[in-house]
């Protein structure tokens, strides 16, 4: 499995809180099935500050440190973006942290607030696309507004977004309706990834075996390897040195 969110990078988040909090997440992950992440750390302007220069030296830092402790994982870097007009600058300038590329499009994992879709969430979308980047919307079925009127997530859909699940939802750690919300996604075909957004060792661990077991189960084994392998693998080879 192929996990493109979680936040394990020591001490930048509300992730990992050491190194060792972390290489702990990172064994967790690699004896769960994953053998390839890209961690991506919140960039949330007025809370996360996180510069593209500051992400990196931490995740190298990591990366080190897990080759030294023998986790057999690959790993890689972007970000999870808070929506906000403070970030069409930095894209313009190349300073965020984005994902692979693929059929010439760049990715970008774009998380909106749990509360709402924000006014204007569409034109910064249509603006992101006119400049051949594909938002990867996180955790579509934790937004409030989008439980209430699950519809709206189609418009997103019209306008070009992918769409990634986060595996605890299917598995109820989210709540019942978070969960009902996620296996209509998949039913409807909406879902395009499903991560882990793993933050800790036990609240949000970065696993997904219980996820794609499910997935097997509700949409068949072809659905779940192209949501845990063939999809995160396509949007981010471009990240990894041996694709």
């Amino acid at each position: 499995m192929i996990d493109i969110h979680c936040h394990l990078i020591p001490g930048i988040d509300d992730g990992a809180k050491d190194m060792a909090d972390a290489l702990s997440l990172l064994r967790m992950a690699a004896n769960d099935g994953t053998t390839r992440m890209v961690i991506t750390p919140h960039i949330h302007f007025g809370r996360f500050e996180n510069s593209k220069e500051a992400i990196w030296t931490e995740f190298f830092a990591l990366k080190h440190a897990a080759f030294e402790a023998g986790i057999d994982i690959d790993l890689s870097v972007a970000a999870e973006v808070r929506i906000d007009a403070d970030m069409l600058p930095l894209i313009e300038k190349k300073r965020l942290p984005l994902l692979g590329e693929f059929e010439g499009q760049q990715f970008l994992l774009l998380e909106l607030p749990h509360s709402h879709v924000p006014t204007g969430c569409e034109n910064l979308i249509k603006w992101l696309r006119s400049h051949n980047i594909t938002p990867l919307i996180a955790h579509p079925e934790r937004n409030r507004d989008i439980q209430k009127q699950p519809h709206r997530i189609k418009t997103l859909q019209r306008l070009g977004c992918w769409f990634q699940l986060t595996g605890a939802s299917l598995t109820g750690q989210f709540g019942e309706t978070c969960q009902q919300l996620s296996e209509q996604f998949l039913r409807d075909g909406i879902i395009n990834v499903v991560a882990s957004d793993g933050h800790n060792l036990h609240r949000r661990p970065p696993v997904l075996r219980e996820a794609r077991e499910k997935v097997v189960a509700l949409m068949g084994e072809d659905i779940a390897e192209q949501l845990f392998y063939t999809n995160p693998y396509n949007i981010t080879r471009s990240m990894f040195i041996n694709p």
